[in-house]
């Protein structure tokens, strides 16, 4: 077990924005260009990478993964034991934890049980006072299943926990660490019930971590400001900004300016380009991750394996990555994860065959074809530089057995809200793994748990083989239901599988301490401007 961090208090000239001793140029903006707004700032109703990266600087979990690695460390929790049959965990919390004073809510205790007991209710106890005032659904507890995993959560004294779990699961420690997970506050929020905005949790985040928000002009530009009485180091960094940009183009335009110091993911197309200027680094990781195209099961036309299985066949994913992945940053996805990932299939495969896929269609009962929405990615991706290109090289390969595509796209948060609520016939995503785990692959995106509507997949044999994973700590027995569960859906084909890829952040020469995670996330701690 690690040892905790050492406090570091800030000195009052810190306090009031100068730069620390030693660092002439810390109280400089550091600026990040995003590619874009975030869903909101409260980690647990949101999903996507592009909010958690955002919301990273502000909340944090009873564990973390090691910068650079998927290795689990103490966090808000200094060290925590596991019961002989696997259902209890007993957390011992961090004391000194002090929670961002702001102009809108002051704390008047440091963190402690009070705060994980919430935070965990509220996650499982749609009963809760809370959940009660402002119902909406927690997309990242609710995707992991948490609600029917955790029995209860338990104050033992002021720095201790207990979780008890229904059954075994080989990766619940992980959970704490991931995006969704970052502790509430407990005193906050009984401030904002009191006061009839609950809703507030989501606009005006207050959490334990190196920043605290000071504002956020819509689809623009976040600002925090270092938390003076932070229990980790002091940051040298004083305020730390997001900058909202969606034009890639724009992103780079303004690192080279130096207006910003860091940017958001570039494609493979643009590194030539970066590598001639001297002032700028690239950052790289091979990632955890994949893109691809979902179809809609409640579609009476994909409710049909023929279909779903036609579709894929249909697509040049040799000419696709020419167009896309010129450089070859990229691998062909035939799994629901990467060949990095533990367990994975090698017996699985792709193919190509436009007249079989036709064939199919026939079979299914549309000899002529039909015509179906696709839906292009609006954002940039690693795994999908380019959903427009990619959308039109599709609706190309579809159109030679009769299928119509109509391209379709709306703003990032616009496409998220409708693709929930199954709006879609096809639409791109992707997913990143934080632990590398292949559950956290399967059973947050594939689990009958997050097909609630019916236009996810449920397949009852698949998610058997799931379950049987998460209750086994032994990883030879959890590669034989992982490697079944693969072929099932292969067979089914409820995705079209396109790409893992290598992740590239541009970043100026003077930033120091950026370290990228496996999965191509990363957060700003202890980043700072030589």
């Amino acid at each position: 077990m690690l040892l905790p961090r050492p406090l570091r208090p800030f000195l009052l000239a810190a306090l009031l924005g100068s730069a620390l001793p030693g660092s002439a140029l810390a109280a400089k903006p550091l600026v990040f260009c995003a590619e874009a707004s975030p869903e909101g700032f409260d980690p647990a109703l949101w999903d996507s990478a592009t909010t958690y990266n955002i919301t990273k600087p502000v909340f944090q979990g009873l564990v973390e993964f090691q910068r650079g690695g998927v290795t689990l460390r103490p966090g808000l929790a200094e060290r925590w034991a596991v019961s002989a049959d696997g259902l209890e965990y007993t957390f011992k919390l961090r004391r000194g934890v002090h929670f961002h004073q702001t102009d809108y809510f002051t704390p008047q205790r440091d963190f402690s049980a009070d705060d994980v007991v919430f935070t965990v209710n509220r996650w499982i106890r749609p009963e809760l006072p809370f959940n009660q005032a402002f119902k909406t659904p927690l997309t990242g507890p609710d995707g992991y299943g948490l609600a029917k995993m955790i029995e209860s959560v338990q104050k033992l004294d002021q720095h201790t926990v207990k979780i008890r779990l229904r059954e075994r699961n080989a990766t619940f420690l992980t959970f704490f660490a991931m995006g969704f997970a970052g502790m509430q506050s407990a005193e906050y929020a009984e401030q904002l019930l009191q006061g009839g905005k609950p809703q507030q949790i989501n606009q005006l985040p207050i959490g334990t971590g190196p920043y605290r928000f000071k504002s956020y002009a819509k689809d623009s530009t976040i600002r925090y400001e270092a938390h003076p009485q932070y229990w980790g180091h002091a940051q040298k960094t004083r305020s730390l900004v997001f900058a909202i940009v969606a034009d890639p183009q724009v992103r780079l335009q303004k690192l080279k300016a130096g207006e910003c110091q860091v940017a958001a993911a570039v494609r493979e197309s643009d590194l030539d380009t970066l590598a001639a200027d001297k002032r700028i680094k690239i950052a790289s990781t091979g990632a955890s991750n994949i893109s691809y195209l979902a179809y809609n099961l409640k579609r009476p036309q994909f409710a049909k394996r023929e279909v779903r299985v036609a579709l894929d066949m249909a697509i040049n994913r040799d000419a696709l990555f020419k167009a896309m992945f010129p450089k070859g940053g990229a691998i062909q996805a035939i799994n629901p994860y990467p060949p990095s990932i533990w367990s994975w299939n090698p017996k699985t495969r792709n193919e190509y065959n436009p007249a079989k896929a036709k064939a199919l269609l026939a079979q299914a009962g549309y000899p002529n074809g039909f015509t179906v929405n696709l839906w292009a990615l609006p954002v940039q991706r690693p795994t999908n530089p380019n959903g427009k290109l990619m959308a039109q090289m599709i609706q190309q390969d579809w159109a030679k057995i009769g299928v119509k595509a109509n391209i379709q796209s709306y703003e990032w948060g616009e496409y998220l809200k409708r693709a929930a609520a199954g709006e879609h016939d096809v639409y791109m995503s992707g997913l990143t793994s934080n632990s590398g785990d292949p559950d956290d692959f399967l059973w947050n995106s594939l689990s009958c748990s997050v097909s609630k509507g019916g236009q996810r997949f449920c397949d009852a044999e698949f998610d058997n083989l799931l379950q049987l994973g998460r209750q086994t700590t032994d990883q030879k027995q959890r590669t034989r239901y992982y490697l079944k569960a693969q072929e099932i859906f292969k067979y089914q084909r409820p995705w079209i599988t396109i790409a893992h890829s290598r992740i590239y952040i541009p970043l100026r020469n003077n930033v120091q301490g950026f370290i990228m995670n496996p999965n191509g996330s990363f957060d700003f701690e202890d980043v700072w401007l030589k």
